[in-house]
This record gives C-alpha cells, sequence and structure tokens, in this order.
C-alpha cells in the first residue's frame, strides 16, 4: 500500500511540474507600446519589421494591436502613454520607446536598444504653425535658423544617431527674403517637448538673437496643448511632433495646423524591461 500510495504522489508531482511548464510555455510575453494612433502603427510596424508579430495585410500608419495576424511568440500589447513608457519598462518584457522619451529617461537609443527603426523619415518632426502663417516672416526666419548648418552639426554632436537631421542641404541659419530689420526687437513664441526639441531650439534662439529676434521657447510634456495654442493663436509655432500625428489631430479636432518645415527624425527603439536580449521574441 505504501508503495502504491508513493507511486500516486510522485505521479501527481510529475502530472503538476507538466502543468507548471505547460503554463510557462503559455505565458505572454509583454510589450509596452505607444497608445496614440500614429505612433502606436509604428511601433507596430517596426515589431513586424523585425520577424516578431505579422500585420494584417493593408495594415499601415493607423494599425494597432487589433491587426495583429500572426503572433507566433504569443505577444500582449501593452498600449501606454507615450511618455509614460519608460517607468513601467521595468514592468514588461519590452517596450517600444520614442527617442525623446528615451533620452529624457536617461537612455541612450544607439546603444540601450535591442533594435531600432533603419528609416523613418516618414516621421520626421517637423515645425508647426497656423495654416496661412507658414510664409510669414517670423516663421521663414525660425525655419532657416533650424534649417542651419549649426543645427544640423548640433544634433549629430549631441545626440550621435540617436535624433538624426532631415535637413538636406543646411544652410547659413539665415532667409534671403526675410526683412530682418523688421523683425529687429520682436519675439517669435514657439513651444516645444523639453528634448531634443527645446534642445535644438536653443541653437535657433542664438542664430536669432544675431539679428535681435528673440525666441520664446515654451517648454510642454503633452502631445495636446502645444497644437491647441498654435490653433489659437497663443504661440506662433510648435515644435515637438510628426506629420501624421499633425494629421491625426487636425482629423480628430477640427484644426488647421500645417508643417513649416521637416527637422530631424528621431527613430523608435525596442528596449528591454524583464527581458534583456531577444531570445524570448526570437525563436532561440
Amino acid at each position: 500500500m505504501k508503495t502504491r500510495a508513493l507511486s500516486l504522489i510522485l505521479a501527481a508531482i510529475l502530472v503538476l511540474s507538466l502543468l507548471s511548464l505547460a503554463g510557462c510555455s503559455n505565458e505572454k510575453i509583454q510589450i509596452a507600446v505607444p497608445n496614440d494612433t500614429t505612433n502606436e502603427a509604428r511601433a507596430l510596424l517596426l515589431l513586424e519589421e523585425n520577424g516578431i508579430i505579422t500585420l494584417k495585410e493593408g495594415a499601415g500608419i493607423t494599425a494597432t494591436k487589433v491587426d495583429i495576424e500572426e503572433n507566433p511568440y504569443n505577444i500582449e500589447i501593452v498600449e501606454t502613454e507615450a511618455a509614460q513608457i519608460p517607468n513601467v519598462l521595468q514592468d514588461v518584457d519590452y517596450a517600444v520607446i520614442n527617442s525623446n522619451y528615451a533620452i529624457n529617461a536617461g537612455l541612450n537609443p544607439v546603444e540601450d536598444s535591442l533594435v531600432m527603426e533603419g528609416s523613418a523619415s516618414a516621421y520626421a518632426n517637423i515645425l508647426a504653425v497656423k495654416e496661412g502663417n507658414e510664409t510669414t516672416d517670423k516663421i521663414k526666419a525660425l525655419v532657416a535658423a533650424l534649417q542651419s548648418q549649426q543645427t544640423a552639426d548640433y544634433i549629430a554632436e549631441q545626440y550621435g544617431g540617436s535624433v538624426v537631421s532631415v535637413v538636406e542641404n543646411p544652410g547659413d541659419g539665415y532667409d534671403s527674403s526675410v526683412d530682418y530689420d523688421a523683425l529687429a526687437g520682436q519675439t517669435i513664441t514657439v513651444a516645444a517637448s523639453p528634448t531634443p526639441h527645446a534642445e535644438i531650439l536653443e541653437i535657433a534662439k542664438e542664430i536669432l538673437a544675431a539679428r535681435d529676434i528673440t525666441l520664446d521657447i515654451q517648454i510642454y510634456n503633452d502631445y495636446i496643448v502645444p497644437n491647441t495654442i498654435v490653433e489659437d493663436g497663443t504661440v506662433d509655432a510648435n515644435y515637438f511632433q510628426h506629420l501624421p500625428y499633425l494629421e491625426d489631430f487636425n482629423a480628430e479636432n477640427g484644426t488647421h495646423i500645417v508643417s513649416a518645415a521637416a527637422i530631424h527624425v528621431e527613430p523608435m527603439g525596442l528596449y528591454g524591461g524583464k527581458q534583456s536580449t531577444l531570445d524570448a521574441i526570437s525563436g532561440k
């Protein structure tokens, strides 16, 4: 009887062990992604490019997690406000983070990300203004300063590939069609996120100051207010977003904001949280 009881106990232990192993193999791998429409799609496309998921045919810059067609690694997409993703990184297996938020959180996108976007020119960050103001001297002067060689050099030296200038032919910082004498003594106001936009604007500020023009840089940590205050005329421009996001914002809010110029791109990266390598999502 004792032998039979021992056998039953051992059998039960074996069954529990097998169930435990089965449970482990079915555990979901959590990946946090931005929850705004265009950046979530961008994150999902990055995962697809690296063979982690497959999206439905035709899913593009408005894709969401419901557009995932194949999910071989049992991924659970955790939609999170973009600015908060670095704060939840330790609680998920992986996270896709915009470079500006990664840098602000002390991460080095080039060194710390497990994978990064290749060509992300469609998501170049822009200087945005109220429609109709893009050809004013104030805005043309600011564009020229942001598209200068000084600004391009600063981006390359300061961010080492984490932020990349998209200006093909940087100038000297000034626009020959602008009446700088008439602008002397005036102030240009621009809303920006802290990193890297406000930092880059400091270079433009120096260029404009040489012509006695003041650049008032107002820092915001969200994606809503900078657009609303451009729309209502509180500020002249903003610098924090890419065009797909702006177009989606205009469609949802009835605003009339346009791009005055493309300045730089911030490649998205996939970062490890609980996982330190890609092994859990690479079939190894």
